[in-house]
């Protein structure tokens, strides 16, 4: 799977992911840290990449946009995960998210549950799902 890392979170998330086998960058690596989200989820779309962020402005985005590209994962009230634990819980949970990814959807990870919604937003479900602890 394709990632793009936000600048929410450490590069170390990117460089999990790649360790993990998967084809991930932070924005740093496009010195795009310092771009609107906008520009990021152009950028996302263009590679068919999943921007991964702990920024909720990007669900905003999309459902003002009424696009079903790019897929999102949010880490929502998770202030104490490092990055090795964020990993962990997007490679522990993508066996059940990577459908939903590859046609458009914004997975959120909070405390106690995993929210998918498939995109665009606004015109499809939502359904809530147990997270795979790590």
């Amino acid at each position: 799977m394709k990632f793009l890392i936000d600048n929410a979170l450490s590069p170390l998330v990117a460089d999990g992911l790649r360790k993990s086998g998967h084809d991930a960058v932070h924005v740093r690596d496009y010195a795009l840290q310092e771009s609107e989200d906008e520009v990021i989820l152009d950028r996302a779309a263009r590679e068919g990449r999943t921007v991964v962020s702990a920024d909720t402005d990007f669900g905003t985005i999309l459902a003002l946009r009424q696009e079903k590209a790019p897929s999102v994962i949010l880490f929502r009230r998770l202030g104490q995960r490092r990055p090795e634990a964020q990993v962990a819980l997007i490679t522990s949970n993508l066996t059940k998210l990577s459908d939903a990814l590859d046609h458009g959807a914004v997975a959120v990870f909070e405390e106690t549950r995993l929210r998918l919604r498939s995109l665009p937003i606004g015109e499809t479900k939502e359904s809530d799902l147990p997270p795979k602890q790590v």
